[in-house]
């Protein structure tokens, strides 16, 4: 086997959270950055906490609004009845029968 061929493995890594808390884990980086770890994440807490990037949560609630509201609308809403249309009248010519053969 060629030596030197992984990286260097740092056994006591840090790795900080936003929140603040700081885990030691065994990594190839010496140093990492994390948004969410076990401290602060909702599904281990069992608190509910939005990361809003973006304002995307916004913009999904503006727009479930609008259709709903556009749903309800509709609803409520009237069709116009629809008139015939006129029939043409078209000229009709015979069809040409074709001869059997027996």
């Amino acid at each position: 086997m060629k030596k030197d061929t992984h990286p260097q493995y740092y056994p006591k890594a840090k790795v900080a959270c936003s929140c603040g808390k700081v885990h030691e884990i065994g990594s190839t980086r010496e140093k990492m950055e994390v948004e969410i770890c076990s401290a602060c994440h909702p599904f281990f807490t069992g608190q509910e906490k939005l990361i809003d990037t973006a304002g995307r949560v916004e913009k999904f609630k503006t727009r479930r609004a609008k259709a709903e509201a556009h749903k309800t609308a509709r609803k409520t809403k009237k069709p116009a009845p629809k008139s015939p249309a006129p029939k043409k009248k078209t000229a009709k010519t015979p069809r040409p029968r074709s001869k059997s053969t027996k």
